[in-house]
């Protein structure tokens, strides 16, 4: 038997198809048209400035003499690995982090915890968490320079009350970037409650029931429940925290530039410096990729270190 193909019914089918296809080619055009302006920003700010970087890494660059500009090789790098200054900013750089990462992002889970439950007034609590987030740092930094003063501050005005000496805290070496550390803490940790807030409110309550019905307690729900469920926003919450604190630069520039004796000179500010107030852009700019790997690799090893479940 022979089967006859109906040219019009194919036709007909035809058209669904490349209906389809027409409307999937304008998605992919409209996804495209709203990623191109980041794309653009992306390159122009970021992908632009790094290469430069690494070319002017190469040279002798003053930004006050541009024209003397001259090729020097490795020279910079070299005398990057023996500056005692880098060290010391590679060094409260790591301090900083170190210390800042887990006591913020663990104030602020227990923040979310608190403001989580049924509490009168959270709402209250929630924005005065939140509020020195959308304050301006150089605000805050400069509020805190008054807090910290050592003979009229509201902070030693208080430990004199108590009967505490008063404390340099910014004035001494030993202090003042603890002092910082403290500041941070108190700033930034309203960010991280917010998310740590979204992550618990999308654990599902009848979890919690079903274990207080087996007679578990707070601290086991809190165990085995509420942190094994937090894990991947726990994981995020210590990137993102990781790497604002390597990146370290207001509140030194601001409170301290950089002293007493180089105390709080971290490796943001040390570049800046280089690069804006001695001139030495190629200097700066050879620290500035070598700071680039340094949180590369940090960033690297945090992902080895804490995978996702």
């Amino acid at each position: 038997m022979e089967i006859v193909s109906h040219p019009a019914r194919a036709e007909h089918g035809s058209k669904p198809a490349a209906s389809l296809r027409s409307g999937k080619r304008k998605e992919s055009l409209t996804g495209y048209a709203f990623v191109f302006p980041a794309v653009v920003l992306l390159i122009v700010f970021l992908l632009v400035p790094f290469l430069l970087a690494i070319a002017l890494g190469f040279t002798k660059f003053n930004l006050l003499r541009p024209e003397d500009i001259s090729f020097i090789g490795l020279r910079n790098y070299l005398d990057i690995f023996q500056d005692k200054l880098f060290y010391k900013s590679l060094f409260n750089t790591l301090y900083f982090t170190v210390i800042v990462v887990p006591v913020q992002c663990g104030v602020a889970l227990i923040l979310a915890l608190l403001v989580n439950n049924a509490l009168p007034f959270r709402n209250m609590f929630r924005i005065a968490y939140f509020s020195p987030v959308v304050t301006s740092m150089t605000v805050i930094a400069i509020l805190w320079i008054y807090l910290y003063n050592p003979n009229e501050g509201l902070i030693n005005s208080l430990l004199d009350a108590l009967g505490i000496p008063k404390q340099p805290f910014l004035r001494d070496k030993s202090q003042a970037m603890n002092s910082i550390i403290f500041m941070s803490v108190w700033q930034a940790a309203g960010y991280q409650m917010m998310i740590f807030l979204a992550g618990l409110q999308g654990i599902s309550r009848d979890m919690y029931e079903a274990s207080a019905i087996d007679g578990a307690g707070k601290l086991q729900q809190l165990r085995y429940i509420t942190l094994p469920s937090l894990y991947n926003v726990i994981v995020f919450v210590l990137m993102i925290t990781t790497i604002q604190a390597v990146k370290l630069f207001t509140q030194p520039f601001i409170m301290t530039n950089g002293g007493p004796e180089n105390s709080t000179r971290t490796l943001a500010l040390f570049i800046y410096q280089q690069g804006f107030q001695f001139r030495n852009a190629g200097y700066a700019s050879a620290a500035s990729v070598i700071f680039f790997l340094i949180v590369l690799l940090i960033s690297l090893l945090m992902r080895k270190f804490l995978k996702d479940k």
